[in-house]
């Protein structure tokens, strides 16, 4: 009774259209009612305390770093870069989209900047050399969805709060999956690519890769300094966004002199509006977060899943298979908010390490930004493109199907994430 009042209100209050984070507060309020426990000086405190965390500065400043990257022109070096080292290949410019998201994840963290950044630039140049749009920007939208997992990475910082989780092991274990994503997908963009008709883009001549990469080099030096950092102890997660920050503001401003005072400015503004809606979304989920501790919700989700707790495997499939239809319907932070500490006391009760499955849980929640109906960057794509909702979702589907395809082989061989995550933290 306990959870389908928890459930059933929050679904309810977001079928009437409700904002997720008021939803949250509503199916609090509903809970605390049925528990006998409603106190409005309870419910404050929880909000008040919820965004009051030192590790969740981190996001922020990783959204700061995103904006500037953008602006200031790291973003586009980083893609002019890709195209002069793979765009002459056969389906080139879709290498391309791979190769700079895989490093545009490495500077912002943000699924949704990285995104609008790549669909801007490279959406019109790949219809323009005669690929299916609707396939073009699926395969940027699945591209863009690497950012959430290789470090720095916003869902891993939010994770890494909500379940009292090292966020440096985190940011250090998604490396490799986060990479392997890219690969699949790559896979998958060779075998749609090949059977297109399409002539390349003449190769890039050295010289022209020497003054790509020169150009991008300042870009190139941050994913170094923060991985580095976390690795060496220099600094936490939270002082590495300060670091991006601040390295990113530097380099457009005084290196590539691409950013004004009055864009700075509009910069700062977008930043902080969007920081203002993961927080409150972080604010509002801790009042359920404590709820669900007070009703012993755990407990039963432990239960519920008992037939599964002697076998880690079919434990994870269960939780992905669960992840994945949560995912269709809500968005990446209020997922990890509302389903962590549910499924925490499940992972540790059945000994599965907390890191292998908060790497495994965040890749579900990024995959879920590209699945319909709600696909925040699905809508991404579909705006930048000017295109309808549907073929993006009729372009996205073989590199989405990839994507899953990777992350149930990381629930069959755990020591794809689980390795590299030691040899990094060694």
């Amino acid at each position: 009774m306990t959870v389908f009042i928890f459930l059933g209100s929050l679904l309810a209050a977001m079928a009437l259209g409700v904002p997720i984070a008021y939803s949250l507060l509503l199916s609090g309020v509903a809970l605390m009612w049925h528990l006998d426990l409603f106190d409005a000086q309870i419910l404050a405190q929880n909000v008040v305390n919820g965004a009051d965390s030192f590790p969740l500065l981190a996001v922020p400043f990783f959204m700061l770093a995103g904006e500037i990257m953008n602006v200031g022109g790291l973003s586009r070096r980083i893609v002019n870069l890709a195209l002069t080292l793979v765009g002459h290949k056969r389906g080139g410019l879709g290498f391309v989209a791979i190769v700079a998201a895989c490093l545009l994840a490495a500077l912002s963290g943000s699924a949704v900047a990285d995104t609008a950044a790549l669909a801007s630039l490279l959406l019109p140049m790949m219809v323009a050399a005669g690929h299916d749009k609707a396939r073009a920007g699926g395969l940027i939208a699945s591209a863009g969805i690497i950012a959430p997992v290789i470090p720095p990475s916003i869902g891993f910082v939010v994770f890494g709060v909500a379940a009292n989780v090292s966020i440096s092991k985190l940011f250090l274990a998604g490396i490799v999956p986060g990479l392997l994503m890219g690969l699949s997908i790559a896979l998958a963009w060779w075998w749609v690519a090949k059977k297109e008709n399409i002539t390349p883009p003449p190769k890039a001549s050295v010289a022209q890769r020497m003054t790509a990469l020169k150009e991008s080099t300042w870009a190139l030096v941050l994913p170094v300094i923060v991985v580095v950092g976390l690795k060496m102890g220099v600094f936490t997660p939270t002082e590495a966004a300060v670091v991006a920050a601040v390295y990113a503001l530097l380099v457009a401003t005084l290196v590539y002199r691409e950013m004004s005072l009055h864009q700075l400015r509009e910069v700062f503004v977008s930043a902080a509006k969007t920081t203002a809606v993961i927080m409150f979304l972080v604010a509002a989920a801790m009042v359920s977060a404590w709820l669900i501790t007070v009703a012993d919700i755990p407990s039963k989700m432990i239960t519920l899943l008992e037939p599964f707790m002697g076998n880690q495997t079919l434990l994870l499939i269960a939780i992905m298979v669960l992840v994945m239809a949560v995912g269709t319907a809500m968005d990446m932070t209020p997922t990890i908010l509302i389903m962590t500490p549910v499924l925490m006391p499940v992972i540790k009760a059945a000994g599965i390490d907390p890191v292998y499955f908060g790497v495994l849980f965040i890749i579900n929640n990024a995959i879920g930004l590209i699945t319909p109906p709600v696909g925040t960057v699905l809508n991404v794509v579909a705006g930048v493109g000017k295109m309808k909702m549907d073929e993006v979702t009729r372009g996205v589907l073989p590199f989405m199907a990839a994507q899953f395809a990777v992350m149930f082989l990381m629930v069959f061989f755990p020591w794809l994430v689980t390795g590299p995550a030691k040899w990094f933290a060694s």
